[in-house]
């Protein structure tokens, strides 16, 4: 993620809180487990686009969708190739190939949910980004930004691909690339999309799910961008607080999607104190709370489901 957004900062910001809500959602805390401790590893290298630990990782992403049973929706195959140029420092090698990882739940429907998340972070930090004054040269893992979006990403399309139902509208899941470097996988998706943009029913984004703080709550960002999003949670309740925000905007690639008039939900827990620097570790992911957004984000998916194609409304 690039920016971090308050959790309320628009007009009606509304707050929930309950008991859990029953939900047959096949979410499994050890494979969360497993893809955060990978996409994290140090071996990975921090993810840094261009960078072999990113290849590494969109082949991560790759090789589930396979497991899974996805239709490759990319150019080739499960990919879209694109370049994206560093802007924040000067580098010699400023240019860096990245792919969006694209695979297809074809439920034989007119329209299309879209869910992704971004897998790119800072490396070593020698992009720029980081907000440690001496983290250039320090390894970035990015376990919260964002391997536990991967994580999400990962396990709702387990859960879609293998619960034996066949829904009524087909999914779309994108683990995009090179989004630390301003949105550029997305925003490349969006002006080159593989499915038509006009058969998207809406975007859920995820970008640092893994670090819930109880004060806060979750923040689920673009509740005002259709009229279709109240109904949808209407009577929705978790173990966890959630907290509604209208705005389609905001540091991460549901921006990309709600600037093309699609409607989206951008799933956040917050800043924290070791957003963009060196401390941004698996142990610090508070994997309770991560699997109950998976819950929420499996009944919202579902309840979106029972309406009809989606609205957009613009929120500024």
């Amino acid at each position: 993620m690039r920016t971090i957004r308050i959790l309320c900062s628009t007009l009606v910001c509304l707050f929930l809180v309950g008991l859990v809500s029953t939900v047959a959602a096949q979410v499994n805390p050890k494979n969360l487990k497993k893809h955060i401790q990978f996409l994290a590893s140090d071996k990975m290298k921090g993810r840094e686009t261009g960078r072999p630990g990113s290849h590494k990782a969109a082949d991560y992403v790759e090789k589930h969708f396979k497991k899974y049973g996805l239709i490759p929706k990319g150019e080739q195959g499960y990919r879209q190739t694109f370049e994206a140029k560093i802007r924040r420092v000067k580098l010699a090698d400023s240019i860096r190939q990245s792919d969006n990882i694209i695979g297809f739940l074809d439920n034989k429907s007119q329209y299309t949910i879209v869910v992704g998340a971004h897998y790119d972070h800072l490396g070593y930090a020698e992009i720029g980004g980081s907000r440690d004054s001496l983290g250039v040269g320090k390894l970035h893992n990015g376990a919260d930004d964002n391997a536990s979006g991967v994580a999400g990403l990962l396990e709702l399309a387990r859960h879609y691909a293998t619960n034996k139902e066949k829904e009524t509208f087909n999914i779309l899941f994108i683990g995009f690339g090179a989004e630390e470097l301003g949105l550029v996988g997305s925003r490349y998706f969006t002006e080159h999309p593989t499915i038509p943009l006009s058969a998207i029913h809406w975007m859920l984004n995820m970008d640092m799910i893994g670090r819930y703080q109880e004060q806060n709550g979750l923040a689920v960002i673009g509740y005002g961008t259709s009229s279709a999003f109240p109904k949808i949670f209407q009577g929705l309740k978790s173990t966890i607080k959630f907290n509604l925000s209208r705005d389609g905007n905001g540091g991460s690639d549901q921006t990309s999607f709600y600037r093309k008039n699609i409607p989206v939900l951008f799933f956040h827990t917050g800043g924290h104190e070791d957003y963009h620097k060196s401390t941004d570790d698996e142990p610090k992911i508070d994997y309770k709370a991560l699997e109950a957004i998976l819950r929420l984000e499996i009944e919202v998916i579902d309840q979106s489901m029972k309406q009809d194609k989606m609205d957009f409304q613009w929120t500024n």
